[in-house]
This record gives C-alpha cells, sequence and structure tokens, in this order.
C-alpha cells in the first residue's frame, strides 16, 4: 500500500498542531503523524488522500484564530520509508504515571499499574493526543471492577484495554470504521483482555444492552446526535465519560447531557481539549 505524506507549516504550534491531528485523525483517514519543528507529517494511504478535505480542515483552523499561518504538500511514500521513520519517530506515552501505552517496539516498563501494547495501523488512539490522554486519566479514578463498560468509538481499543485491565466484568467496544474493528480485536488479543468487538455505531446499542460505564472519545457534533442513545443503554446511577471536543464546547456538552438526566461530575482539560465525567440520575 502506497502512502501519502502530508508535510503541514504551522505559525503557531500550539494548540494547533493538536487541533489538526485530532481533525485529520479522528475525523478523517489519517492514521498517524509526527510532529516537527515546524508543525507536523500526517500520513494517509494514497487513495483516501483527498486535498480538499485537508484545506477544509486547515479552513477550521483558521475559523479559529484567523492570525494563525498554515500551509501544506503532500508526496508520496513508499511502504518501507513510511514505516521506518513512523517507528524511528513514535514514542510512548506514560498516562498521569499510571499506564505506559507503547507499541511492540517499545520497551517494556515494570514500574507501571498497567502497561498496554497498541499497534494502532489505521486506527486513531495512541494516547499521544490530548482526548484519549484525558479519557485515560479519567478512568484511572473510575472503579470499574465487576461493572459492563462500552467503548464507543473504541478506535485501537486502548479505553476498552484499560478498562478490562481493571477488572470490568464485561467490555464492548463498537467502532463504524473497518480498519478500527479489525485493528482493535488484534490489540484486544496482544494484551490478553477479553473484549467483544463490534463493527457499527450508535444504532448498534439496542434496548437489551445495558452498561454501567460509557465511554465515548469521538467529536462534538456525534456526542451531541448520539448521546441519547448512549444514555438510553446506561444503567440508572451509571457513568459517562466523554471526550473529543474543546474546552469551549464544555456547556452546550453539559446542556444538552442535563436535558437526558445527567449531572456534571468531573471535568479535565489538556491543550485546550476536554473530556467530561457525567453521572445519570439514579431514579431514572
Amino acid at each position: 500500500m502506497k502512502y501519502i505524506e502530508v508535510e503541514i507549516k504551522l505559525s503557531q504550534k500550539d494548540p494547533y498542531r493538536d487541533i489538526l491531528t485530532y481533525s485529520l485523525g479522528d475525523e478523517g483517514p489519517y492514521d498517524s503523524f509526527i510532529n516537527t519543528n515546524d508543525g507536523l507529517k500526517a500520513y494517509v494511504p494514497a487513495d483516501k488522500y483527498d486535498v480538499d478535505f485537508v484545506n477544509s480542515c486547515i479552513d477550521e483552523l483558521r475559523a479559529i484564530d484567523d492570525k494563525v499561518e498554515c500551509t501544506f504538500t503532500a508526496s508520496e511514500l513508499p511502504d518501507k520509508d513510511y514505516n521506518e521513520e513512523w517507528e524511528r519517530n513514535h514514542q510512548a506515552v506514560l498516562v498521569e504515571g499510571f499506564c505506559w501505552v507503547r507499541a511492540p517496539f517499545h520497551p517494556h516498563r515494570d514500574d507501571v499499574k498497567y502497561e498496554i501494547e497498541i499497534e494502532p495501523k489505521m486506527s486513531f488512539g495512541t494516547a499521544h493526543h490530548s482526548t484519549t490522554y484525558l479519557m485515560l486519566s479519567l478512568l484511572e479514578g473510575e472503579d470499574v471492577a465487576g461493572r459492563r463498560v462500552l467503548d464507543m468509538g473504541s478506535g485501537t481499543g486502548v479505553l476498552a484495554i484499560l478498562a478490562a485491565k481493571k477488572g470490568a466484568a464485561y467490555v464492548e467496544a463498537i467502532d463504524v470504521d473497518e480498519w478500527a474493528f479489525s485493528n482493535a480485536k488484534e490489540n484486544f488479543e496482544r494484551n490478553n483482555v477479553s473484549v467483544c468487538a463490534l463493527l457499527g455505531d450508535a444504532s448498534s446499542l439496542t434496548e437489551d444492552k445495558h452498561f454501567d460505564v460509557i465511554l465515548a472519545n469521538i467529536n462534538r457534533n456525534i456526542l451531541l446526535h448520539d448521546m441519547n442513545a448512549y444514555i438510553n443503554v446506561l444503567n440508572p446511577g451509571g457513568t459517562l465519560f466523554m471526550s473529543g471536543f474543546y474546552e469551549h464546547d464544555i456547556p452546550v456538552i453539559v446542556e444538552k447531557a442535563n436535558t437526558l438526566g445527567m449531572t456534571l461530575s468531573l471535568q479535565k482539560t489538556r491543550n485546550d481539549w476536554a473530556a467530561i465525567k457525567l453521572t445519570k440520575n439514579a431514579k431514572q
């Protein structure tokens, strides 16, 4: 498979590098990123490269700050060059000192409570992006032992893996992307955890399903659209963790959640991105 390397140069890297990484990787087909002194390099299968999509992501960034300057160039890479450069630059991530998220070629650590080995392939979610980092850090403080957990929009499956390692009685991971679905199944096996992987979207949440904890790291629009579906399968007193939106989006997310009987319990931010914990009314 041929890959396209898109090199993006930014006049101001923070927080715009993270914003572009999220837009390209979570809302688009880009699967790996390398930070550079000038911005970042983003990688996408050649048959999925769309110059208009890149321009639309840059337009969204300029809508946030019209003073930021952003240019990009695209070039085709052979598989070998892509893989070697990605492995050379891809770093493992230590989350809050408790969770070590690494690729197979990174060293093992004995000084952390949880270690997760992820082969990202075409999926998004290796703890490099602030939203994944935030969700993992929130999950650290949640007692999921013996509980039923749903990872919605699971990507690599990293959140589902942590939930399983923390003793969840049942974990289900759902993603609409076939690459992510296949990759997650491989990562579950790699980490020796039992997770039910499903290919689908919120329509997969039928009335016979019930969960105590739901994890949804997607994006603002999908969360607002699908929140009711999540809450319908969340047990009374259950917990909903969400990320994939900016700090300034918290009020609109929480307002929608309040209308559905959810109460904000906790919020965290990192590099302008946000994650929140919501609790369902015990009487619902």
